[in-house]
């Protein structure tokens, strides 16, 4: 929890939502790697981490690979995830179908329907995972708020 809390304070990214992205892009397995080839605790693509890299430590010698130390994961998952809500005016549902399908994805979703974010998800696998994003996010915050008001 210590790493999830460093990063979701430097990112701005509520704890709780941070630990549902792990929870269902990794099930906590830091050595998970998807049919994508995503890898690490918050699953990310060597294409999304290049990117990442590029943006958050162009000059640090990371590789891809060091996306199975969790701490790297973590790093790089809540950037991710504070950029997504960034993009997407911190609509949680919108900025959690970008994390899963691509800005590109989403973007094209947006454009065709004039939104500014979306209602509906048109694809079964991006429904759903939006669906555990939340599912995750809400067990979390009640979770450890009833133990913290619990202390």
């Amino acid at each position: 929890m210590e790493l999830v809390e460093k990063y979701s304070d430097e990112f701005e990214v509520d704890k709780y939502l941070l630990l549902a992205f792990i929870k269902t892009e990794s099930g906590f397995n830091p050595k998970a790697i998807s049919n994508a080839n995503a890898i690490g605790l918050t699953q990310i693509t060597n294409e999304t981490f290049e990117w990442i890299k590029l943006k958050l430590c162009p000059n640090e010698e990371i590789v891809f690979e060091d996306l199975y130390n969790p701490e790297i994961s973590i790093r790089f998952g809540a950037y991710y995830i504070s950029r997504c809500l960034e993009r997407y005016d911190n609509h949680l549902d919108t900025a959690a179908a970008a994390y899963h399908s691509g800005w590109g994805t989403v973007d094209k979703l947006l454009k065709d329907s004039e939104k500014m974010y979306l209602e509906e998800f048109p694809y079964k696998q991006m429904n759903n995972y939006v669906y555990k994003i939340n599912k995750s996010y809400n067990a979390y915050k009640e979770l450890y708020t009833n133990q913290e008001e619990g202390e």
